[in-house]
């Protein structure tokens, strides 16, 4: 199999790329590549033209309004902490400048002393939604994807917000696939720093699921296409330095990896 092909772990999904000078989007069925006319996320439909896998430069999925991230959401997590469960999710937000895609440098920042990996399952919105029910969920769910919420840890215990300890430019790889058609109850979620396996756990591990994650943020605010929400990571998070290579890997979608600098 070719670099790109061993990305992906999933039978059909949606990849953005550059190829022939332009940004494209494509749905990947098997070997075919047939790129979409238009957006995915403004209506648009894969045609008939198609472009060979393993000529593209695949980017990050999409490009969101706004990344919501989930805190404490596996009980392992939260017990590693010494933190109690939360009662409700626990929302907070990154920012649009802080994604990058698959094989760009994660960067670490001079005056922070840890800087963390956490692999997470994310979700990607397929259509705007507002106060919608648990129930209703999945029709606005295009589909999944990986993300590591990159995490300044020094940052986070001194501030009182987690904005700047998680939103530093480069702080949120997203990639290499949006996974359609996938149970998101029943999937793993590992990290592997340096092919070392730091992180593991079941989606079914998460204290509140997909679907009751994405009410909860609903009644909030505004879910865009496009936007993407975080549901957490599990134990096992560490400290990453220069040199270092981390792959987050969701079976059933793929696997992100990103130098460290």
């Amino acid at each position: 199999m070719g670099k790109n092909r061993d990305l992906i772990d999933c039978d059909k999904g949606i990849i953005r790329f550059s190829y022939g000078g332009r940004v494209r989007y494509g749905l990947l069925t098997g070997a075919r590549l047939r790129l979409y006319e238009g957006s995915p996320f403004a209506g648009g439909k894969p045609g008939k033209k198609t472009a060979p896998l393993e000529k593209v430069k695949i980017l990050a999925p999409c490009r969101p309004s706004k990344v919501v991230a989930i805190g404490r959401n596996y009980k392992a997590h939260a017990e590693e902490f010494n933190s109690p469960l939360p009662p409700e999710p626990m929302v907070f937000l990154k920012p649009p400048s802080s994604v990058i895609g698959p094989g760009q440098n994660i960067i670490l920042p001079a005056f922070s002393k840890r800087v963390d990996h956490e692999a997470e399952l994310a979700v990607v919105i397929g259509k705007k939604c507002r106060s919608v029910t648990p129930e209703e969920a999945t029709d606005y769910i295009l589909g999944y994807t990986c993300l590591n919420d990159v995490s300044a840890r020094d940052l986070q215990k001194k501030d009182v917000q987690w904005a700047r300890a998680k939103g530093f430019d480069t702080f949120c790889p997203l990639g290499p696939v949006i996974a359609l058609d996938i149970d998101p109850t029943k999937l793993r979620v590992r990290a592997l720093l340096n092919k070392k396996l730091k992180q593991s756990a079941k989606t079914s591990d998460m204290i509140f699921d997909v679907y009751f994650i994405l009410s909860h943020v609903s009644q909030v605010m505004t879910l865009n296409p496009g936007d993407v929400i975080a549901t957490g990571t599990p134990a096992g998070v560490g400290p990453m330095k220069s040199g270092d290579v981390i792959t987050i890997e969701v079976k059933g979608i793929g696997r992100l990896t990103n130098p460290v600098l």
